[in-house]
């Protein structure tokens, strides 16, 4: 079974969500089994970000919940782009971790559906995927560069942005 379209579960912004997982104490977690998350390195490029004089935001002027794999997608977007133009001279951080574990009651359809399924009996869900909370004005993504090379910034994480729900704004930092 394929993903639900993202427009299904962005915005499901929680206050406080289920997502304990124990790893000692399992009877602790409210959540038994966690799913894989596709989001795979937080730190992209070389050295600190104290190295570099220049710092770019991508600013979320909407809540949405986001799920790791836009934000995946997202940011392989960004490092395909400045990868060939300025190798090793940047440094990208994921800002935003996927905590939010999302539940699904899955449906049947089809002949003899009726019969098989519960309906909204323990309708609780199975968890199915990882998203992260973006309030509004909260960065996801921060691109570190050497020199002050705006349109390159500004072309990466729009093309980034494109990937995730909702509107962004590049805001310079420093």
């Amino acid at each position: 079974m394929g993903l639900r379209p993202a427009r299904t579960v962005r915005n499901r912004v929680y206050k406080q969500a289920w997502t304990r997982w124990s790893r000692k104490n399992m009877s602790k977690s409210y959540v038994k089994a966690l799913p894989h998350m596709d989001l795979r390195q937080i730190l992209n490029g070389t050295g600190n970000a104290e190295n570099y004089s220049v710092q770019y935001d991508l600013v979320a002027e909407q809540t949405y919940l986001h799920r790791d794999n836009a934000i995946e997608a997202a940011r392989q977007t960004i490092v395909k782009y400045l990868e060939p133009k300025i190798p090793g001279k940047f440094l990208l951080i994921v800002r935003k971790y996927p905590h939010v574990i999302l539940r699904e009651n899955r449906m049947l359809a089809g002949a003899g559906a009726d019969r098989i399924q519960k309906g909204m009996r323990r309708s609780f869900g199975k968890p199915v995927d990882r998203g992260a909370s973006v309030k509004r004005g909260e960065a996801i993504f921060s691109l570190y560069l050497a020199s002050d090379d705006m349109k390159l910034a500004h072309e990466a994480l729009r093309k980034a942005s494109r990937k995730l729900s909702g509107s962004w704004k590049v805001v310079k930092v420093k």
